[in-house]
C-alpha cells in the first residue's frame, strides 16, 4: 500500500492518475471522498480531494478526522497537505509557494484530536512540520525556479468567510499567510505519528490592501498556480526518503498521560 498520502484539491488529478478508488469506513464517519490510489513518477501515492470531488464540503465541514484516519489505516507514513492562501505581507505575493514552518490556530467548532478519552494525550506542536518533508519540497520548489519562501506562519481561520479588514490588520502582525485548511488537519496528523507538509500557494493579499477579496480572484489565481503544484509534486514526490528519520514517527512518545 502507499506510504505518501495528499489532501488538496483537483487540481492533483493532472499529475496523479488513479488506478484505484477505496471507500474507507472510519470510527469518525466517512472521508471527503474515496481514497484514489495511483503513481506519481513510479511512486504509489494515496489521494483524498479535502472539499470532495467537486469542492462541495467547506473548509469548516470538512471531516478532517475521518481524512487523516483513512490515509493512516492504509499504511500512509507521509501527508502532503495542499492549501490555496492569502498573503498577509508585501513580499508573499500572489503566485508564490510557500513551505510552511509554523501556524497559529484561529479556528472556533473543529473536531480537533483523536483523544477524546479516556485516554488523554498532549501531543508536541512546537515544530508541526516534518522537517525532512519541508527539505525536499523546498529544494524542489527552488530547483523548479519558481517564486517560493522557505518559511511562512499559516494562521488558520474558521471561514467560510474571508476576513474583516480590521482582522485582517491583527492577523498581519503575527502571520504571514491566512487560510481555512490547515488546522486541524497537520495536528490529527502528528497524533498518528504521521509526517506531513504543506505546501501553500498564495492566490491574494487578502483584505489588509485596499481591493476586497472575491472567490472569481481567488479561483482564477488558484488556477493559474495549479500547473506549478503539478511540477512540484512531479519532480518532489521521488525525491523522499523511503525510511523516515525524523521525529515524526514517536510523536506520541512521552506525551501520553
Amino acid at each position: 500500500m502507499p506510504k505518501i498520502g495528499i489532501i488538496g484539491g483537483s487540481g492533483v488529478y493532472g499529475v496523479f492518475n488513479p488506478k484505484e478508488s477505496v471507500k474507507v469506513h472510519t470510527p469518525y464517519g466517512l472521508p471527503s471522498g474515496n481514497v484514489e490510489i495511483g503513481e506519481i513518477n513510479g511512486v504509489e501515492v494515496a489521494f483524498i480531494p479535502r472539499h470532495g470531488k467537486g469542492h462541495y464540503i467547506p473548509p469548516h465541514k470538512v471531516n478532517y478526522r475521518a481524512n487523516i484516519f483513512a490515509l493512516h489505516s492504509l499504511g500512509v507514513e507521509r501527508v502532503i497537505g495542499i492549501s490555496a492562501v492569502g498573503s498577509l505581507r508585501e513580499d508573499y505575493r500572489p503566485g508564490d509557494i510557500v513551505i510552511t514552518d509554523q501556524y497559529i490556530d484561529f479556528t472556533k467548532k473543529r473536531e480537533y484530536t483523536f483523544y477524546d478519552g479516556p485516554k488523554v494525550v498532549h501531543i508536541s506542536m512546537a515544530d508541526p512540520f516534518c522537517p525532512e518533508l519541508r527539505n525536499v519540497f523546498i529544494e524542489t520548489t527552488r530547483a523548479l525556479g519558481y517564486p517560493m519562501h522557505d518559511r511562512g506562519t499559516y494562521v488558520c481561520i474558521e471561514g467560510p468567510r474571508f476576513s474583516t479588514r480590521a482582522e485582517s490588520r491583527m492577523f498581519r502582525q503575527f502571520a504571514d499567510i491566512i487560510g481555512m485548511t490547515l488546522v486541524p488537519e497537520v495536528q490529527l496528523a502528528r497524533e498518528l505519528e504521521m509526517c506531513y507538509v504543506n505546501i501553500s500557494t498564495i492566490t491574494d493579499y487578502d483584505v489588509w490592501a485596499e481591493k476586497p477579496v472575491t472567490t472569481e480572484e481567488v479561483m482564477r489565481v488558484m488556477k493559474e498556480n495549479e500547473e506549478k503544484v503539478k511540477r512540484i509534486l512531479e519532480k518532489g514526490v521521488p525525491m523522499i526518503p523511503k525510511e523516515r528519520h525524523c521525529g515524526c514517527k514517536d510523536a506520541l512518545k512521552g506525551a501520553e498521560i
